[in-house]
């Protein structure tokens, strides 16, 4: 028996999956409807409508209660993992997706003081004897180039980290009907 098929034959593994799948699907529509533009990060990134994780925790969560019982050790564990992570999505997460906002701003307002300060330096080595004409130039230029580069995508913080209250209960509520509707 392939690892795959043994890991598709655990049907609470499969809902989990569903679940967070869907979760991400619908995300990735809304965002969509929302500002028109296909975001392909939405399919795997975190943050967002519904909240994936509460998503997998909560199916799993019920998937567990219907096959081991609600007296089950292994349901009261889920229940208080589910808990956990959809504290952390509405808090620490959510937290930290408002400082990464902050920071990728303080780097943008920090290269805009960059750019300035090299074009009052240009202005000033221009009329200074210390720097030939020429040095002075290639210096604020490679200022210029440096502030550029920080200004890349690419490199900034990612600000889509945690959720919303209403986030998570849409999460929680579609891994709940998820968890009750598939088989165990």
């Amino acid at each position: 028996m392939s690892i795959f098929s043994t890991i598709t034959s655990n049907p609470l593994i499969n809902i989990a999956f569903l679940s967070w799948a869907s979760a991400q699907v619908i995300k990735t529509i809304l965002t969509y409807i929302l500002t028109r533009e296909f975001n392909p990060e939405r399919l795997f990134g975190a943050g967002g409508m519904p909240s994936s994780h509460s998503s997998l925790v909560c199916s799993l969560t019920v998937g567990m209660a219907r096959s081991q019982g609600f007296a089950s050790p292994l349901f009261a564990l889920c229940v208080a993992v589910a808990a956990i992570v959809m504290y952390d999505a509405m808090g620490v997460r959510q937290e930290a997706g408002k400082h990464a906002k902050l920071l990728n701003r303080m780097q943008f307002d920090f290269n805009d003081l960059s750019k300035d300060l090299s074009h009052l330096f240009a202005a000033i080595s221009g009329k200074s004897s210390l720097l030939s004409d020429e040095k002075s130039e290639e210096i604020v230029e490679e200022i210029i180039q440096e502030g550029e580069e920080e200004e890349d995508p690419a490199k900034l913080l990612k600000e889509f980290l945690g959720h919303t209250p209403l986030e998570v209960l849409g999460g929680a509520l579609l891994g709940v009907l998820i968890g009750t509707v598939m088989p165990v």
